[in-house]
């Protein structure tokens, strides 16, 4: 079998330490995910991602502190006002804090997340910021996941010790959504003006994107120097508009996570690259982060995702060993020796 000659032409490029624009990319994401050119493509994205990273894995951990009726009714949210699938939830001061502990306290959290709705009271989420921040370890970075936000708010998170925010414009942002695409893009820069580290994603892929759609999303994220770029697949729920479509597999979400991390090259302020949900697919295919989740998760039909799809830290630091990360990169830039002996602990 030959290789075509305009992807080893591509890769050799990557090799040389540029990145890919977005035709190259496009090209790179039109390969079956079976094909050995899939294949290939995944090699040298691990390759050039293990390089970068010093073969460093990272563990990240999202608390899900609410549950409201959302009227965004993204047709890929279990939280949607029309869908009707919870009772309204928020977590008390005193669980939020035992969740973090929970991850912080294993010695292996990078960052913790909070999440909220779309619509958020923002009093109550700097009062949780500065809780937090009081008790959880110094060297863990706090990150928000919060609908949009203003110049204000944003300098008021930084103030209180946020370190940085998810967000991004989705893909049919507008249209699998009732969220104004504008006030997206807005927040995006807000982030970067404030001086908050953007974590960005490619998502929620599905079956029914395009090659080009998912290049225009991803080269969002770099244009913006995000400093978490990812790659993270629809899960299907059988109740939601967009389960008509299916689901991708583990591979295609490779494969995307491969074109994420050879398009990044020249990104200057990327720290790590993330896959979800966590998959050791993923992982050898240019990602080294995952996420340990609890509480609320806009993928899941529990209001407790740690009891069904959430991931524990420890299932991730085990992920992370058995694809053969050699070490764990901490929230205040440390690095700690991931070997057989500390996974053999976990199970202790």
């Amino acid at each position: 079998m030959r290789l075509p000659f305009a992807l080893i032409d591509v890769l050799d490029k990557v090799a040389d330490g540029a990145g890919i624009n977005k035709r190259e990319a496009s090209y790179l994401l039109g390969f079956d995910e079976h094909s050995i050119e899939a294949s290939l493509i995944r090699a040298v994205a691990n390759d050039v991602s293990r390089e970068r990273f010093g073969n460093c894995g990272v563990v990240q951990g999202q608390i899900g502190v609410e549950i409201m009726p959302c009227p965004a009714n993204c047709g890929f949210c279990v939280f949607g006002a029309k869908y009707k699938m919870f009772e309204p939830y928020v977590m008390p001061e005193e669980e939020i804090l035992e969740k973090a502990l929970a991850f912080s306290e294993t010695g292996r959290l990078s960052s913790l997340f909070i999440m909220t709705m779309h619509q958020f009271g923002f009093d109550r989420l700097v009062k949780t910021i500065e809780m937090l921040r009081h008790h959880i370890l110094p060297e863990i970075e706090i990150v928000v996941n919060i609908g949009d936000f203003d110049r204000k708010q944003g300098e008021e998170l930084k103030a209180v010790g946020v370190n940085g925010a998810y967000h991004v414009l989705r893909l049919r942002e507008g249209i699998d959504t009732n969220l104004d695409p504008e006030k997206r893009v807005k927040t995006l820069g807000v982030i970067k003006d404030v001086g908050l580290d953007l974590h960005y994603c490619c998502e929620p892929l599905g079956p029914e994107h395009s090659n080009e759609e998912i290049v225009e999303q991803m080269f969002r994220g770099i244009e913006y120097e995000c400093a978490e770029h990812a790659a993270m697949k629809r899960v299907w729920v059988e109740q939601l508009p967009l389960a008509r479509f299916g689901q991708i597999t583990e591979l295609r979400l490779a494969q995307v996570v491969a074109v994420v991390t050879l398009a990044s090259v020249n990104n200057p302020a990327l720290k790590h690259i993330a896959v979800h949900e966590p998959n050791k697919i993923g992982l050898t295919s240019g990602a080294n982060t995952v996420y340990a989740e609890s509480g609320s998760n806009p993928r899941d039909c529990d209001a407790e995702t740690e009891t069904c799809r959430g991931r524990t830290v420890d299932d991730c630091v085990e992920m992370l060993f058995d694809s053969g990360f050699s070490s764990l990169l901490y929230g205040n830039g440390c690095v700690g020796s991931l070997t057989h002996e500390v996974c053999q602990h976990l199970q202790i």
